[in-house]
């Protein structure tokens, strides 16, 4: 699964930077998030929150802190030009499903599995999960009114 995973991802990256039709859609003027302003605190909050203080640990944490905001320069984004192919709005979507899914997961493995308690990972989870909210809705919106997908300025 972890090969998949890797292989579909550096797939996705490779048609978004070379893929004659998929590169063109790229809109450099609407796409000025500064992303690298996400990196620093989620370095730091590593350092102070994690659950031991070792290079491997505090880099597990950081990944986890980034994972977590990485879909923001995204949905600033969608948000900025507004009207969003199908395309990249199911992607968005079950990407964000896939994270809501992990969640009903872990309440499960919670009410299962003895001593299974993670809270780093779960608010990580959840504040993922909640920007993914108003999407979601939105989403929601145009798939019930059989409308395409548009998300306030």
């Amino acid at each position: 699964m972890k090969l998949i995973f890797l292989g579909s991802s550096f797939s996705i990256v490779w048609y978004m930077r070379y893929h004659k039709i998929v590169r063109r859609s790229y809109d450099k003027d609407q796409d000025t998030f500064r992303h690298y302003i996400l990196i620093l605190p989620c370095l730091i909050l590593a350092l102070l929150i994690n659950e031991k203080f070792t290079f491997k640990e505090v880099m597990w944490t950081f990944s986890l802190y980034l994972e977590a905001v990485a879909i923001l320069p995204q949905l600033v984004l969608l948000q900025r030009t507004r009207n969003i192919d199908n395309l990249t709005g199911q992607y968005v979507f079950l990407l964000g499903a896939y994270r809501a899914l992990y969640i009903v997961n872990w309440i499960y493995r919670y009410f299962t599995e003895d001593h299974f308690v993670h809270w780093i990972t779960w608010i990580c989870g959840l504040v993922q999960t909640l920007l993914y909210a108003d999407f979601f809705y939105y989403y929601f919106q145009s798939w019930k009114n059989n409308m395409k997908l548009q998300l306030p300025a």
